[in-house]
Parts: C-alpha cells; structure tokens; sequence
C-alpha cells in the first residue's frame, strides 16, 4: 500500500482512532482542523448505506439543494432552442443553444451540468456514451430534462447537485468548503442526510445507514455515529 505524507499522518493524528462522533459539528471541527492543503479543499459526507445497487429497486438516487451551496462555481449547459433558449440566458446558464451537441461530440467538456428541454432530447440522446458515464447526462429524474429550463438554471446555480449510490453502496457528496463556517456546513450535511433517509428503497432490508464519514479533499476521514440517522423517515 502507498504511504501516506508527513503532513497527512500529522492531520490523522488529530482524529482519535475508532471514534464514531455523536456530535456531527465536533466531526465536521476536526475535518477543518486537520485540513492541510494550500486550497481551499471541499468537505465531503460518505454514507455507506444497506442496500443492494445491483437490483434495481435498491437503487438510491435523487438531488438536493445545499442551502449554502457547494462553495464551486458550476458551469451550466443547456441545450435548448427558441424562448426556452432566452430564459436559459437570462437565468444566467454559461452555455446556451444545440450548437454544443456537436462540440460534445468531438470532445468538448467544460461544463458540470446539462439541462435540457424534452423536445430536443432526440438530438441529445446521441450523446448518451459520452455523458451517461461521466453523470453529465439531462435525466427526468435529476430535473435536467424540463421545460422549466429558467428555473433548472436558477437550482443548480443555487445548490442543487445530484446523487446516486455507486456499486459498492456507498453514496459521496459535496457539503462544502473548508472555508465555510461550521453553521453553514452543518446546515448544509443536515440536508444532505434527510435526503437520503427520505430516499430509502422500500426494498432495502435491515439497517440502512450504516456508516457516515465526513472528510475534506487531501485529509483523513472523521467518523459520525451513524444511529444518528436510523430513525425512519417519515
């Protein structure tokens, strides 16, 4: 296994070995603390969750808007025509129109989300290879295919951001930077994790929060006692 650098093995020293906290704001001191980077590094939530993402009815995936945002600047592409074009526009989307179709497929990608309106997803669906397994794909489900478009812009610019659980089960997201004070964060893994409980598979046996992490982009993870999010959604 590699070895961890000087300055990593300093920031884990700073987090007592085995501890789950029962107090999500004393986790969320000790991320910060033990950040070491020259950048301001995002903080990430891991939840590891009891299901089986190899059948379907297992699959847990849905979107959240961080009060306080990411912290990063999301560069919106949306793939519309005529007065859905002009509302994106004036929602303030970085990159507007069907031209882009064709710069996507000849390997333009600076963009982090993609709206589009349904009527023009017969010329978006050529793109699925592309998009689909970088999760750049406008899906129904995520809102990113509406006719909403104005409104779409306004969310992910706002906060909105998109999870699905891996293969492993565990789902990842971003609650901010470590700049961030510790309200905001707080506020921010708050929705985060009522999200997930709401998004619970009927199908999901047993325990189904069964490991919560919290940690920044270059420094150890910091355990949160995870009964903290066991009780049932309502």
């Amino acid at each position: 296994m590699p070895k961890h650098g000087k300055r990593y093995r300093q920031a884990a020293a700073l987090v007592p070995k085995g501890v789950r906290f029962d107090d999500p704001a004393r986790a969320l001191e000790l991320v910060k603390e033990a950040s070491f980077a020259k950048f301001d590094e995002t903080i990430e939530v891991s939840v590891r969750l009891g299901v089986d993402p190899r059948h379907a009815d297992q699959i847990v995936r849905g979107t959240v808007i961080l009060p306080h945002g990411t912290g990063k600047e999301v560069r919106v592409l949306v793939l519309a025509e005529g007065d859905q074009a002009r509302a994106a526009e004036e929602a303030g989307a970085d990159y507007v129109g069907l031209e882009h179709v064709d710069r996507i497929k000849e390997g333009w990608l600076d963009f982090d989300v993609a709206i589009a309106t349904p009527n023009v997803m017969g010329q978006v669906g050529q793109l699925g290879r592309i998009l689909g397994p970088r999760g750049l794909m406008p899906t129904p489900k995520a809102g990113t295919v509406t006719m909403d478009v104005g409104k779409a812009v306004q969310e992910v610019k706002a906060g909105k951001i998109e999870f699905r659980v891996d293969r492993t089960g565990n789902v990842h997201l971003p609650i901010g930077k470590v700049s961030f004070d510790l309200e905001r964060l707080m506020e921010n893994m708050n929705a985060v994790m009522e999200v997930i409980m709401r998004a619970k598979p009927a199908a999901a046996k047993g325990t189904y929060v069964r490991n919560v992490t919290v940690s920044s982009t270059m420094g150890p993870g910091v355990g949160i006692d995870p009964n903290l999010y066991r009780r049932v959604a309502a």
